[in-house]
């Protein structure tokens, strides 16, 4: 085939024959982010006129932001706000469902907080002082119990990956109010979640709704800082920029390119806006102090700061932050097949201090009426095992709470049965979490849909109902 019959193929995307090497260094450049960092040089306020406002609510809300600390692994309900008596008393017994397997008490024993009397373990006793602020679902059911689809399901609605994450779907329902910071961030520990990183993506929404990862330890984001001085990243800048406009006509204004587009610019806006929030110096040695900060233990002390980040950034007007666990085991930071004692005792020493922090924190501020904050793992862990010191995998009943914005504290909502097993009383499902935390926000989980692939998607699919009873 001759040099002109491949140079004139249509196929999209295709680069001509026949570069020379300076037309081959320029073809590969990119550069989307110059109009973006010269307008950032020249005022922060730069491009205001596109950030989406609140009047995208379907109805009254005063929750601007949402703090989702997920619990990878699956917290034992039975073990945290779900005291059975019944296991005392038949510990060491052979449970009905297997002959291998017996009922396991808990090693921790239960109390009495607050004016509400919301029973919590002794596992907690920093969240046990915010009962009155929180209120506690213990009828949540998942559908399968296999990680992997858990954690999928929890955070898209659906067991099967490509669909946008909750925080995507929040993102993208109500908008930016900082166009400097993106609109969902995920705190993380550098580790991906079972479940890969399609459970914070944003699916076939732009990607524009995409989640920003941000690491607690090290530089939170990779090549943020510029190299060199901000004259010569200008000058770089302006030899790319010929180039990206170019590029961006000859697809046409393609979806893709243009939130590609875009999210660079954001980068370039975030250099300036990024230090400046995630710098914790300005804190007094009472907020350090309330979230934990200085702990002698790495993965307590980060998880602090991960925390005091999330307050941060929800007073920068970020729409969702999501903080992950200090990674644990492979499965799940919380998965105790065996070592139960030993390994609940230290995932809840590395978090529940900051977990309560933000909390009174957040409340202290004045920002927990505006701030609605979820707490919740893929699933809960079995009330029996092979053994008496590991639970596996519980999807039928567990536990998770809810608190700030529009949630009624001080409240137990639903049950399971008497060993823990089932949820029999005002039951829950993902769909139903995910309806209220959209309704919290003041958006109507059938009326956020998005079109895809010749048909309208919601995060809720065709279910999901608003679980009043802890507004």
């Amino acid at each position: 085939m001759s040099r002109k019959s491949v140079s004139s193929i249509g196929c999209p995307g295709r680069l001509p024959i026949g570069l020379n090497r300076r037309e081959l260094l320029q073809s590969c450049a990119t550069g989307f982010a110059w109009t973006s960092f010269a307008a950032c040089l020249q005022s922060e306020g730069a491009g205001a006129s596109e950030v989406k406002s609140l009047e995208g609510k379907h109805f009254d809300s005063k929750v601007k932001s949402v703090i989702f600390l997920f619990m990878d692994g699956g917290v034992s309900h039975v073990d945290s706000f779900d005291p059975k008596p019944a296991l005392e008393k038949h510990e060491g017994e052979v449970w009905s469902g297997d002959p291998l397997r017996k009922w396991v008490k808990s090693p921790w024993k239960f109390q009495q907080h607050g004016q509400s009397g919301t029973p919590v373990s002794e596992l907690f006793p920093h969240i046990a002082s915010c009962v009155d602020d929180i209120a506690v679902i213990r009828s949540m059911k998942a559908e399968l119990p296999i990680h992997s689809t858990g954690v999928i399901l929890l955070h898209t609605g659906h067991n099967l990956a490509g669909r946008p994450s909750l925080g995507s779907w929040v993102n993208y329902g109500l908008g930016t109010e900082n166009e400097n910071l993106p609109g969902y961030v995920v705190l993380s520990f550098g580790h991906v979640p079972v479940g890969g990183m399609e459970a914070m993506g944003s699916g076939f929404l732009p990607s524009t709704y995409e989640a920003t990862i941000l690491r607690a330890e090290g530089e939170p984001i990779e090549n943020l800082q510029s190299v060199g001085s901000p004259a010569i990243q200008l000058a770089k800048l302006d030899l790319l920029k010929e180039q990206d406009s170019q590029f961006a006509r000859q697809l046409g204004g393609d979806d893709t390119v243009e939130s590609a587009i875009r999210n660079y610019e954001l980068a370039a806006r975030m250099q300036l806006m990024i230090p400046d929030v995630l710098h914790d110096a300005k804190e007094t040695q009472a907020t350090r102090d309330l979230y934990g900060l200085d702990d002698p233990d790495t993965n307590t002390k980060l998880y602090a700061r991960q925390c005091l980040r999330a307050r941060r950034l929800v007073e920068s007007g970020v729409r969702f932050i999501q903080v992950n666990c200090p990674y644990g085991l492979s499965n799940g930071t919380w998965d105790q097949h065996g070592g139960l004692k030993a390994g609940h005792e230290k995932n809840a020493k590395q978090t529940d201090r900051a977990v309560a922090g933000l909390i009174k924190d957040l409340k202290q501020r004045g920002l927990l009426d505006s701030t609605l904050i979820v707490w919740t793992g893929e699933f809960g862990r079995t009330p029996h095992g092979p053994g008496p010191d590991g639970r596996d995998h519980h999807p039928e009943g567990f536990s998770v709470f809810l608190a700030g914005g529009g949630v009624r504290g001080g409240v137990v909502y639903g049950a399971t049965d008497e060993f823990g097993v089932h949820a029999v009383e005002k039951v829950c499902d993902m769909h139903d979490l995910h309806a209220t935390i959209l309704y919290l926000c003041g958006l109507d989980h059938e009326r956020l849909t998005y079109r895809s692939g010749g048909r309208d998607f919601r995060l809720t699919d065709v279910k999901g109902k608003v679980i009043r009873g802890i507004l």
